[in-house]
């Protein structure tokens, strides 16, 4: 997969891909990451890319013709970080991370001018109802989101079992020592029954999430399991 990143503020990901899960996966060519500085698409001595809104108002706008010529040639789809956008989610992520390559606006003061955005966006992307200072940040977790899920950069049963994948909440986890100041770990944990063990982390994440984000559960086609686990909480929380 190759990501494509326009930014007017490269050095912003210069440690991006240097750590972790995604440096192996750069490591392995298992993804490709190519940023793109927007000014060296620009034209005159100082390189401007942006410039006042018409109509006035407060603060600049991305021009258009910078970010046209950066885009010429792209093969896959284009995605702008905006607060306008839809949610990213884990479906979301999971939809993206089956492109062959996409390409990623980070916009920047308030926003890039609409004409890119009508002839050149398919997709505007939010992390939420809230604004940052530019698109960087959302660029690198909207990337992070998606590289994660490609086939091969981690074991699939480690994404699994992350929160919403399955329209839960995660369960939580534990490690060595198994008691630490009188914290101890869920004996079930180390009984080495993984019947019980499946059962009691599903059971935990009925429990979190109908605690926590209760919204998920709507709609949601509970299996048998899952409905026996959900009674004896609700009888539990009643005691």
């Amino acid at each position: 997969m190759k990501i494509n990143i326009l930014t007017l503020f490269p050095e912003f990901f210069n440690s991006f891909k240097e750590h972790s899960i995604i440096k192996r996966a750069v490591e392995r060519e298992q993804v490709e990451i190519n940023i793109v500085n927007i000014r060296d698409f620009a034209e005159g001595k100082h390189k401007q890319c942006d410039d006042i809104p018409f109509g006035g108002g407060a603060g600049m706008v991305m021009k258009p013709e910078p970010l046209l010529k950066a885009l010429e040639g792209n093969k896959g789809k284009v995605i702008y970080t905006s607060p306008q956008g839809v949610k990213l989610n884990q479906v979301l992520a999971c939809e993206l991370s089956t492109e062959k390559e996409i390409t990623i606006i980070a916009g920047h003061y308030e926003g890039i001018d609409e004409r890119v955005i009508d002839s050149k966006v398919d997709l505007e992307i939010s992390l939420g109802d809230f604004v940052l200072t530019g698109g960087e940040l959302p660029a690198m977790v909207i990337s992070d989101a998606i590289i994660r899920l490609i086939p091969g950069v981690i074991k699939k049963e480690s994404y699994e079992n992350d929160s919403f994948y399955n329209g839960l909440l995660d369960y939580p986890h534990y490690t060595r020592p198994a008691e630490y100041e009188g914290l101890k770990v869920p004996e079930v944990l180390m009984s080495g029954h993984h019947k019980n063990i499946d059962e009691w982390r599903l059971k935990q994440s009925l429990e979190r999430t109908l605690k926590r984000r209760p919204e998920l559960l709507k709609g949601r086609e509970f299996s048998k399991l899952e409905k026996k686990l959900l009674k004896e909480i609700k009888e539990e929380q009643e005691i």
